[in-house]
């Protein structure tokens, strides 16, 4: 460890909206259990803007409060919940320098990609991960510990991997996991077993309702009841309460709702728990406005919301889907299409192999539309998909879509693709609308097209080495996404550049290049020719990321 700086370069968010270029920040030395890890490149993430502008607010960036011995976080500098200031940068590759000596299973050199998302250790409604309330990527050094990366089940979140791809398309797996997540997670199909179950009645209810319901789908193991009604005879423990307003906020596993008073569906939100289920039974009637729903918590809080016009709660559970991923001859609209991710989603689904799929791509910018249409036209007339970009303010498009991908965290987004979708659609709340976010809905015509919010996440590990394996055997070419590169020191411009989305692709910072400002590929022919003549027909590659290296040690 003699040969480590004392010092680095690193990319602090101090505050809300507040990002620093921290040139003298401390290189962290391993304790027993730590390791240290050289940061070879990070990509940058709508995510971080995220962070960016809710800071401790952010579900993430609270405090772990299950899952891990607090005693142990004290002994790791890079814990930074809450006010701390905290290292964004999750898509990373990194190599080890040094080890604690307490580590046995790795040692220097090895090469990893980062697993970000520690789901076993729980914050208040959210999890623990790398670049929030630990710190990330966005410096030259970052320290690790064991104990934290490490699942229950004794599986590591550093990835071995080869030195055959470049970093860059290695650090761009993981963003390509969290599209790959958002279509092979699988749904809650039946009541939560053991679980705490809800039942608020607004009409008369018979003991009938739930014998379908329960036969069919299984029993919880206690019941709280709510309505003027008597309490239907349950063979499990139920609980007669008055108000809504006496129960606990994220208390039930699954809610189920006779009638269609407005203001008592919005009450109901707060009491879903985190994956927990809502139920409607209009029983006939019909909510008299569109009604204030929280969406953000389908994405961050894995809620989902189902309903049936009649008066059986099973009926509105056959809608639920196996698992989220797209269907033969689904009409797919992902808006948004233009930006790193949206363009992720709509490569993935024209090369998925799903037979009859037809794909369109929404943009504002018809700029960012052409970026994409060079790179998704060629791969849909390769695969036999239709693809049709379109611009929603010049192109009209009348199509009903069996399934929508909106990659815009705007809850009126969410709101319009109700009425755009088709019936049985899907629609996949992929952008992370804030937990707290509500939109105002149209329930009825949810119900009546019997539509399905879906949204998750971050990736698991299996997602992770499952898009691993693509880029590592040559099925899939992540760089396609590499728009820009910069070093540190362009590094918050980036994030800007995020913001604004003034860079249609990708942006990935190598911190061994310093003083790196941020550059497009298509400047690299005027500010770094030697780099821009490895490029392959004006994509990124192993060379042309070989030669920056080579220009920046050389230097």
């Amino acid at each position: 460890m003699a040969d480590l700086p004392e010092t680095q370069y690193a990319v602090q968010l101090i505050g809300p909206d507040e990002l620093v270029l921290n040139k003298t920040k401390e290189v962290f030395r391993p304790g027993r259990y730590q390791i240290l890890c050289r940061v070879e490149v990070v990509g940058l993430c709508f995510s971080d803007l995220k962070l960016l502008k809710q800071f401790s607010s952010h579900v993430r960036k609270s405090e772990l409060v299950a899952g891990i011995d607090p005693e142990i976080l004290k002994e790791i500098p890079g814990y930074v919940p809450c006010e701390a200031p905290t290292v964004p940068g999750h898509e990373t590759v990194v190599r080890i320098e040094a080890v604690g000596p307490g580590v046995e299973d790795f040692k220097g050199g090895d090469r990893f990609l980062v697993q970000t998302d520690y789901r076993w250790l729980r914050t208040a409604s959210s999890n623990g991960a790398f670049g929030y309330n630990f710190e990330g990527a966005l410096q030259e050094y970052v320290l690790m510990d064991e104990r934290v990366i490490t699942s229950p089940e004794g599986e590591s979140m550093l990835i071995p991997v080869s030195e055959e791809l470049s970093a860059s398309a290695i650090a761009l797996v993981e963003p390509w996991a969290c599209v790959e997540d958002a279509y092979v997670s699988g749904e809650r199909t039946g009541i939560k077993k053991a679980g705490r179950m809800l039942i608020v009645a607004d009409v008369k209810v018979s003991g009938d309702a739930f014998g379908n319901l329960f036969g069919r789908y299984g029993k919880p193991a206690q019941i709280t009841w709510i309505s003027e009604s008597p309490a239907v005879e349950f063979d499990v423990p139920v609980k007669r309460c008055e108000e809504i307003t006496e129960l606990p906020d994220t208390g039930f596993d699954d809610v189920i709702y006779f009638g269609s008073n407005v203001s008592t569906v919005e009450a109901l939100f707060a009491k879903v728990a985190t994956g927990g289920l809502l139920n409607i039974s209009l029983c006939g009637g019909k909510f008299e406005r569109d009604v204030v729903t929280m969406v953000g918590l389908v994405h961050y809080g894995g809620i989902r919301i189902v309903g049936t016009t009649g008066s059986d709660p099973a009926d509105s559970m056959e809608v639920i889907p196996q698992t989220d991923e797209i269907r033969a001859g689904d009409k797919i609209n992902v808006v948004g299409a233009g930006g790193p991710m949206g363009a992720m989603h709509v490569i993935r689904n024209i090369c998925q192999g799903v037979k009859g799929v037809s794909v369109f791509a929404g943009d504002l910018d018809d700029s960012r539309l052409e970026t994409l249409t060079k790179i998704a036209g060629p791969l849909a007339q390769k695969n036999a998909v239709e693809y049709k970009p379109y611009n929603p303010t010049k192109d009209e498009i009348t199509e009903d879509f069996d399934y929508t991908v909106l990659m815009a965290p705007v809850p009126n987004l969410v709101a319009a693709s109700v009425h755009s979708a088709a019936e049985r659609g899907l629609i996949n709340i992929f952008a992370g609308i804030p937990a707290t976010v509500t939109g105002k809905i149209d329930l009825n015509t949810y119900i009546e097209k019997k539509l399905y919010f879906i949204g998750t996440s971050g990736s698991t590990l299996d997602d992770m080495k499952r898009m691993l394996e693509k880029a590592e055997s040559g099925r899939l070419d992540t760089n396609v996404s590499v728009a820009a590169v910069s070093g540190l020191e362009g590094a918050t411009e980036g994030i800007r550049a995020v913001e604004d989305r003034s860079i249609a692709g990708k942006i990935v910072v190598y911190p061994a290049c310093r003083d790196l400002g941020l550059v497009m590929l298509e400047e690299l022919g005027e500010k770094m020719p030697e780099v821009a003549a490895c490029l392959n027909n004006g994509l990124w590659t192993k060379q042309a990321e070989d030669k920056l290296l080579e220009m920046y040690q050389n230097s």
